[in-house]
């Protein structure tokens, strides 16, 4: 029997190290994973967007894949990111996800064709029939894929026994809202853009999934946890915090930065793989002292 996730929290997509010669880096995942756990995360996400997912071969994201899972030791949950251009590759992912040791995947729809919402929804459907015993969240990202997923398509979806939850990029709350009372209440809800966590908030979501929580976990935590206590005044600070991050450094527009922020704060992971283009290093040294100015970090950071 499916185990169901309900994952309240901040849930981050996982850069993914690499060594100086351009291979997937297990110490610097291991590394990672140690950084954000003790800052009290509540969820990995690997190889969407910021984990530079389609920039992976097929075996290096099952490899990284096995060593993200056995460094997390079931400390949190990990949602692998399998989705691809095919379904068939997709399934592939997803099946190996599942008998690695994850505890869900999440599944982006194909890039690059347009699909009707019939063509979608039979893509998901095969996807989550493959692995019928095991959970599946939908992720909504229309910046990387011209396959939005609309409102009725998610309801749709979500009929399905083992689609658990959307994590959902597109800029708008309004069907992760919607969600909301979706199989009992249980459905799990998690915003994507990290200028709408306090919004997302407000109107009940589950989670967040927040990339700048890569190098600055414990102020995206502290977005969730000061919200869900109810001292909104202290969360709208800490996101105006967030939002001056967000502004510093690009929010996610140039990967190598936040790669070497993590560099900075003591957890080296290398930085991003071809066609990305790397930081230079004196954007570099400027971002970081535009980050300590800021004081969104520890006083050990």
């Amino acid at each position: 029997m499916m185990t169901r996730l309900k994952i309240m929290g901040v849930i981050v997509p996982m850069l993914t190290p690499f060594t100086d010669d351009g291979r997937v880096d297990e110490r610097g995942i291991a590394a990672l994973v140690d950084f954000l756990i003790a800052r009290g995360i509540a969820g990995l996400f690997p190889f969407g967007t910021t984990g530079e997912g389609p920039l992976l071969t097929t075996a290096e994201r099952q490899q990284a894949a096995e060593w993200v899972i056995r460094h997390t030791g079931r400390r949190v949950p990990v949602i692998v990111h399998t989705g691809a251009i095919t379904t068939a590759e997709t399934i592939t992912l997803t099946r190996h996800a599942r008998d690695v040791g994850a505890d869900a995947a999440a599944v982006v729809p194909p890039y690059f064709y347009t699909l009707s919402d019939d063509a979608l929804y039979e893509h998901f459907e095969a996807v989550a029939q493959a692995v019928p015993d095991f959970p599946v969240y939908l992720y909504n990202n229309p910046g990387v894929t011209p396959n939005n997923l609309s409102t009725e398509l998610v309801f749709k979806l979500a009929a399905l026994p083992n689609i658990t939850g959307l994590k959902d990029s597109s800029g708008s709350l309004a069907t992760l809202f919607a969600c909301r009372s979706l199989q009992d209440g249980q459905f799990n809800t998690a915003s994507g853009p990290d200028g709408l966590i306090m919004a997302g908030q407000a109107v009940g979501l589950d989670a967040c999934v927040s990339g700048n929580a890569n190098f600055v976990p414990e102020l995206v935590v502290g977005i969730l946890t000061t919200a869900k206590n109810g001292d909104l005044a202290a969360a709208r600070a800490l996101q105006a915090q967030l939002d001056a991050v967000r502004q510093t450094l690009g929010d996610g527009a140039d990967l190598s930065l936040f790669k070497a922020m993590c560099a900075r704060r003591g957890v080296p992971i290398g930085d991003v793989r071809l066609p990305l283009r790397r930081a230079a290093a004196a954007r570099i040294e400027a971002c970081w002292q535009a980050l300590c100015a800021l004081n969104v970090m520890p006083a050990s950071a």
